[in-house]
């Protein structure tokens, strides 16, 4: 039988040193260069403490002292700040139709980015290799994360279900963990590691509630409250694309009828304005958006896509109730062409006035939001105090 009550997560005195130490890296992620007296009244911590810790982590390479401020009355502190030369995290994504991949350091600054599209089975461990090859320069990697567009079950690791994709398994995080450092990689859905993004640099930061919508072939959601994941009981939380909305004959990729991304996923979408599909889901977007300029048809295509995506925004709004909806992907690119017939439709489909409508917005990050996501994913066990970086 087990006790009514447990240890925390770091109990005991070295417990309470990796907290006390994940705090003080917290306090510098989010309020940059800080005195050893501004870290002690941001994190309630003694001085002293500070003192040890900072001590510990420059000794790491986590931090460094800088120069004194200008116009400091008295001895003037030395501000500490993170070092981004030592340490990194590293976020992949696998799609459809593109790979990217991202490196990002301590401090939040993107060290490498890039996506290109996806053009047979190596794609995704060519580019993890020149990655690793080319654009660590000498960081360690504290973590990987790969973003895909499934389901994936609550060992971070197994693929449970991919309808747009030929995946399953463990053999995906297998694959690529035999390529990176540290060889542990870890799985996320693709719109969790988006919205995560989202929340720690694009259009949620700030925000208490948020949805984050992908815009791609797949339509998936990550739902975010105080900047963190809802995964619910399994982890599946999320997967919005197969709710059936919109139009009932539409075949969807995952062999049934009447799914919301068969109305509003990115080959709905170019089937609705009748363009063929370029090598990525922005690069499509675009070509669209300016036929949209002067095509009418076109327009009355996104007119629809637009009306059902604001269905479903509608139902998930009357769940959820967030109070800002970020669109990802392809829909991003298109903007109010596609959003404004949505709010219109949320404003139709909302069934009491009590009720307050989203605000609607388009990502700001572009096509690598889920692999900064995931870079910003494989950095979390540092801020959370379970990877030490001082041990």
């Amino acid at each position: 039988m087990q006790p009514l009550t447990t240890q925390p997560r770091h109990a005991g005195t070295e417990g309470l040193r990796r907290q006390n130490t994940a705090a003080v890296l917290r306090s510098l992620r989010e309020h940059g260069a800080s005195s050893r007296a501004e870290l002690a009244q941001h994190t309630g911590l003694a001085k002293a403490t500070i003192g040890v810790i900072v001590a510990g982590l420059e000794a790491a390479g986590a931090v460094v002292e800088e120069d004194s401020r200008p116009g400091a009355r008295g001895r003037p502190g030395r501000p500490v700040a993170l070092r981004g030369d030592r340490y990194a995290g590293l976020g992949l994504e696998l799609n459809v139709d593109y790979v990217s991949a991202v490196v990002l350091d301590l401090g939040g600054i993107v060290v490498f980015g890039d996506s290109r599209p996806a053009t047979g089975p190596d794609s995704l461990t060519d580019l993890v290799r020149e990655v690793v090859d080319r654009h660590v320069d000498g960081r360690e990697v504290v973590g990987t994360t790969l973003a895909v567009p499934a389901l994936v079950r609550g060992d971070d690791r197994t693929v449970a279900w991919a309808p747009n994709l030929d995946v399953e398994g463990r053999d995906l995080a297998e694959a690529v963990g035999g390529l990176v450092p540290g060889g542990a990689v870890q799985v996320s859905n693709d719109a969790n590691c988006a919205a995560y993004a989202e929340a720690h640099h694009g259009a949620a930061r700030g925000v208490r509630h948020a949805l984050y919508l992908t815009g791609t072939v797949g339509i998936g959601a990550g739902i975010l409250q105080h900047g963190e994941l809802v995964r619910g009981g399994a982890g599946f939380a999320g997967e919005v694309g197969h709710m059936p909305v919109g139009d009932s004959a539409a075949e969807c990729g995952c062999g049934r009828r009447g799914c919301w991304e068969a109305s509003v996923g990115l080959h709905a979408m170019l089937a609705a304005v009748g363009m063929p599909e370029l090598d990525t889901p922005l690069r499509s977007a675009e070509a669209v958006a300016a036929r949209a300029a002067d095509d009418a048809g076109v327009r009355a295509g996104l007119e629809r896509v637009g009306h059902d995506l604001g269905l479903g925004i509608a139902m998930l709004s009357s769940i959820l109730d967030p109070e800002v909806v970020v669109l990802g992907g392809y829909l991003a690119s298109l903007g109010d062409l596609v959003l404004e017939p949505a709010r219109r439709t949320l404003d139709e489909r909302l069934a009491s006035p009590a009720q307050v409508r989203p605000e609607l917005r388009p990502s700001t990050l572009g096509i690598r939001a889920a692999a900064l996501g995931a870079a910003e994913q494989s950095l979390g066990p540092v801020f959370s105090g379970d990877r030490d970086l001082t041990g």
